[in-house]
């Protein structure tokens, strides 16, 4: 008789092989078959580890959203100030979040889990916090909730646009949001003619 191969790795494999077949082929293409093929592990395997694909699911995605808030807490806790706090806002949104197709979909595909089943609407929840804290070692929570929007925000663009995203726009809304409005150059403005 054949003795079972230890594989201590095997169940993060699974893990990493569901998000590598959902960035491939939607959550919808997802099955237990290619999952398994993709991760090189036994298709009895799948249902040792998880009881079921929300199960497997719900562990990605979990890993996904963690692995993008563990970018946030890294580049704001590297920021030395305001200034390079906003920088990382900008580098996260071309270099890291809007240059990787594979984040892109994997976002979506969370968003559209999230729109219909509670425990994934959960994880985007631990998600956002996550990434308000970050910001919040350098902005006020008003503004760490427009910032978080912005970024949220162009990803659902950079998803359906033709046109490439610029940089230069996404320096320009950062420095609008975080810039208090007291200090903003006063734009000129036209009285109505009333008569």
């Amino acid at each position: 008789m054949a003795s079972r191969r230890f594989d201590p790795e095997r169940r993060d494999r699974i893990i990493d092989a569901a998000l590598d077949v959902i960035a491939a082929q939607g959550v919808a293409g997802a099955s237990h078959r290619k999952i398994a093929e993709h991760a090189g592990v036994p298709l009895g395997s799948m249902t040792y580890h998880f009881v079921s694909m929300d199960e497997l699911l719900t562990e990605a995605f979990r890993r996904f959203a963690n692995s993008i808030a563990d970018r946030f807490d890294q580049q704001f806790g590297e920021a030395a100030d305001v200034d390079g706090a906003r920088q990382a806002v900008v580098d996260l949104i071309h270099l890291d979040l809007l240059d990787s197709q594979r984040d892109l979909v994997l976002t979506h595909e969370l968003y559209t889990l999230a729109a219909r089943k509670p425990v994934f609407r959960q994880i985007t929840r631990d998600w956002m916090a996550r990434s308000r804290r970050a910001l919040g070692l350098h902005f006020d929570p008003e503004t760490c909730r427009m910032l978080d929007a912005l970024i949220e925000g162009l990803f659902i663009h950079a998803a359906l646009d033709t046109e490439p995203h610029d940089r230069a726009t996404a320096v320009e809304a950062v420095a609008r949001i975080t810039t208090p409005i007291k200090t903003r150059p006063a734009r000129e403005t036209k009285e109505p003619n009333l008569t």
